[in-house]
Formats: structure tokens, sequence, C-alpha cells
């Protein structure tokens, strides 16, 4: 039996033109290919149409209501940290690729899966057993973050689970164009190593401006620039790939 995201994901490439990177790529983990889809990369600037304002009507992400750009621009709470070449086994292991989050109830059942593929050195659970939500609303991770397979799973539980940002300082170029695509968390690269400045526990804050981004840790008191998640917000704040387009008037609406 076709596995339901796995069509919705070929439908995404349809509608999406390819999201290419502004070339800020980094090939530390992955040998030479450019049109390797693995390969990590930085935040990359998109070639999207501009929304325009063809109705009031709401649209709808697999989850809820989309938010306003304004109710996004700013997300605050606490971290978990991981390391390097966190990969999609890690962020939701196999077993949980049965679960169809287009299910309202599957969609919090996925959520509390999320990073339990994570090795036992990892102490704190970022969803506790029995929960559906985690205390955790901003991952920081290091390189190549999200590399392996193409599953959209993987942006879409830490999205279920409650999870607002990732913050990396490189991530597979397949899991940010997940990100986007399903709307499901914004992944933000970061200049520095942050996952060695921050805790799992450090209460934070994460700004979306116009230039450039910027991560407060509130804990030690620093703060850390992120690069500009460029043309990929707009399809976020609308929540996801389909409802911009949608919303941009590319395909006809849901209620069409």
């Amino acid at each position: 039996m076709e596995n339901p995201l796995s069509s919705r994901f070929g439908e995404h490439l349809r509608v999406c033109p390819k999201l290419s990177s502004d070339g800020r790529q980094r090939r530390r983990n992955h040998g030479g290919d450019d049109d390797d889809p693995f390969a990590p990369t930085s935040t990359a600037s998109f070639n999207l149409k501009p929304l325009v304002t063809r109705s009031s009507s709401a649209f709808v992400t697999r989850s809820s209501a989309a938010a306003s750009p304004q109710e996004r621009k700013t997300f605050h709470g606490l971290c978990y940290v991981v390391g390097d070449n966190i990969d999609t086994d890690q962020i939701i292991p196999a077993e949980f690729l049965t679960v169809v989050p287009s299910n309202s109830d599957e969609y919090s059942k996925l959520g509390s899966h999320a990073l339990t593929g994570l090795p036992a050195s990892y102490k704190n659970r970022f969803v506790e057993l029995g929960e559906t939500k985690t205390r955790y609303s901003i991952v920081i991770g290091g390189e190549n973050f999200g590399c392996g397979s193409s599953r959209e799973h993987a942006p879409v539980c830490l999205g279920a689970a409650g999870a607002k940002s990732v913050v990396a300082q490189s991530f597979a170029r397949i899991f940010f164009r997940n990100a986007v695509a399903t709307g499901e968390v914004y992944p933000l690269d970061a200049e520095v190593r942050v996952c060695k400045e921050c805790r799992t526990g450090d209460v934070a804050t994460v700004e979306l401006r116009e230039e450039e981004s910027v991560l407060i840790n509130h804990t030690t008191g620093k703060e850390y620039r992120l690069n500009a998640i460029g043309d990929a917000g707009p399809v976020i704040d609308a929540g996801g790939i389909f409802a911009y387009a949608r919303k941009a008037g590319m395909i006809p609406s849901a209620a069409a």
C-alpha cells in the first residue's frame, strides 16, 4: 500500500518550484553532486510568488488554522539541544511511519514519538512518556540536521509535538525542504555552533527579522545571529506549500 505521505511529497514537488539554496551549502559530510538532495544546506532563498489577497477566508494547515506572520515572528520557550548528524531515524523511527498525520488523532500520536530514536546518552526525553506535547519549543542542533531519508514525517512530528523552530549549524537539504513544504517548523541556521553554547532546558527566544534573525539565550545572557529565513518564511507562515499556493491563487482553494 502506498504511503500517503510519499504521494503528498510528490505533489509538493509538482506545486513548488525546485527549492535551491543561495550558494552557501556546506558539504563537510558529503561529496560532489550538486543535485544530492541529502547534502547539508544553510537557510535557502527561494523565488516564490508573493502572496496576493483574494479572500479573507481562513485556510487550514494539516493540524490547525495557520497563524498569521505577526503571530509567528517570535518564539519563546525551553531549548532541547542535540548534536551533529541527527538523522531522520533519530527524529522519527521508521516503525512510526505508518502514522498518517492528516488524521488529527494520529497527528498528535506522531508528535509523541518525536526524537525517540536518539541514543540513550540523551537523558532528557523530548516528549515525556504518556504525553503528546513537548516542553521544548526550540530544538538546537549541530551540522547536517535531518540527514537520512526523505520522510516528511521528520519535520511534521516536531511540529506535532509543539516545536516551533529548529536552529542548527546546517541542515540536510531534504529536511529543510520538507520543513518549508509542510509549514511545521522554521529551520534557521546559525553562524556558530550554538549546540555547544546552549544546554537542554535553557530559556530562549527566537526572533524572526527581515535582514537576520536572532536567538537569545536568557539563561546565559548570550545572543546569536541567525541567517534570515528569506522567501521561505511566507510559505511557513501560511502553513505549508499547499496553503501558500491556495492563498496566492496558484491552485484552487479547498472550498472551490
